[in-house]
């Protein structure tokens, strides 16, 4: 089920609560985008997960930026020529990513995202998109996420080691979805994965 969107992106059916739901308010979510804000004026890099993802992905890839928060990695991968649909939950968030006018934003559950005709060449998870769904819903998000990416597609993700969802639940889920770990790095800067890293970084592919 969806229907359209204030400026006519779509939006999805919004069943399941998520981590994030349970720990945010709406003044908590426009305090996460001050934060950025704050950040971007300081001059902080902000831009390490779309650098690394660009140098992954082909020049004017189609890519999926799934849990997209204000949009930031989305607008920094249109900037270098690609082609970027990005989705969250949070309403909040969402409207500030609906304020760039490169990206095509869709309110949406990402358990039961369902974008029709729509095929991906890379879908980015950043900002520990994966420890803030709801528990137990990360394999079925992992599969309509590998639903939407074309064969030989990547899934890049980035998430802390510190919470319930453990990186070895999270290899158990790529493989159970068609998914083949391909790197893994400590930081989105490519550090060498260490078994004790606090951060975990992967690149999986759907193989066709």
């Amino acid at each position: 089920m969806s229907f359209a969107g204030a400026d006519g992106a779509s939006e999805h059916s919004l069943n399941n609560v998520t981590r994030w739901e349970n720990e945010r308010d709406e003044e908590q979510s426009r305090a996460y985008i001050r934060r950025f804000e704050e950040l971007a004026a300081q001059g902080v890099d902000l831009h390490g997960e779309a650098r690394m993802l660009d140098a992954v992905i082909a020049p004017g890839s189609r890519v999926l930026d799934a849990g997209c928060g204000t949009g930031r990695v989305g607008v920094e991968l249109a900037r270098r020529g690609h082609h970027v649909t990005a989705v969250d939950l949070d309403p909040v968030l969402v409207a500030a990513a609906r304020a760039h006018r490169e990206l095509t934003v869709h309110r949406a559950d990402l358990a039961e995202l369902d974008l029709p005709g729509e095929v991906f060449d890379a879908v980015i998870a950043a900002g520990n998109v994966l420890i803030f769904l709801e528990p137990g819903t990360e394999r079925a998000v992992l599969q309509r996420l590998t639903a939407h990416l074309a064969d030989d597609g990547v899934l890049v993700t980035g998430f802390a080691t510190d919470y319930r969802y453990s990186v070895r639940d999270f290899d158990a889920d790529l493989a159970a979805v068609g998914l083949v770990l391909e790197q893994r790095f400590a930081t989105w800067d490519l550090r060498p994965w260490r078994a004790d890293a606090a951060w975990a970084v992967t690149v999986a592919r759907k193989r066709g």
